[in-house]
């Protein structure tokens, strides 16, 4: 009797070491199967992302005409409008005053200039369009410039559930009318003797203004 206790101890370990393997074995092809899936991820954002370049390389070639420049951020663009004389751009803190519009590749307008309203951006402090709010910063007052976006600089595989399908490539239309530093900004909105009128765009209290896919009013923290 004294010798079944250490006996049946030695069982109980072997059996929990069996469990414990077992265990260990029956998870394995999750993690098989979850590295599939993320292999084949990849994958088909490759072939999007190849088939989006290549539509977009194909707006430039049927526009020889038109000096394209690549960004590092992945989307071209093309000055209608150049502002040679002045040196400084939008920065974060500054609040920007611009115009666009967006059409699609084949440039049938989506939204009119219109549709979207003078807009007021707080630089990197609101959500706006991924590509808008690196292009912005490239900009000097004044300045008129076709920016070719990419579906993941723009509205990405959801579209904005209304004109803008999914994974689709655009062209923004921007002119940057003004930029300055915010207080100055909410100085010249208080006193808008000190600014020029055309310049500033106060802000309305009945209306939201939408950006990209967020409301104007929406700020990042």
């Amino acid at each position: 009797m004294k010798n079944s206790t250490p006996i049946a101890l030695v069982i109980i370990m072997l059996l929990l070491i069996s469990s414990c393997k077992q265990s260990q074995d029956a998870r394995r092809p999750i993690s098989h199967s979850s590295g599939s899936f993320m292999k084949k991820s990849i994958l088909r954002n490759k072939k999007l992302v190849a088939t989006e370049e290549l539509q977009i390389q194909n707006v430039i070639k049927n526009n020889p005409n038109i000096v394209y420049l690549a960004s590092k951020k992945g989307y071209w663009y093309s000055y209608e409008t150049r502002n040679v004389s002045d040196t400084l751009t939008p920065i974060k803190g500054d609040v920007a005053l611009f115009d666009y519009e967006i059409k699609d590749l084949s440039g049938n307008v989506i939204y009119s200039k219109t549709e979207l309203a003078p807009q007021t951006y707080y630089v990197d402090k609101q959500n706006i369009l991924m590509g808008l709010r690196d292009g912005i910063k490239l900009m000097r007052k004044n300045e008129k410039v076709n920016f070719l976006f990419p579906s993941n600089m723009a509205y990405g595989y959801r579209g904005d559930n209304k004109k803008i399908g999914t994974n689709q490539p655009l062209i923004c239309s921007v002119f940057l009318r003004d930029f300055m530093p915010e207080n100055k900004y909410k100085m010249a909105i208080s006193s808008p003797t000190t600014a020029p009128i055309d310049s500033i765009v106060k802000p309305k209290k009945t209306k939201k203004i939408k950006v990209g896919t967020k409301l104007a009013t929406d700020s990042l923290n």
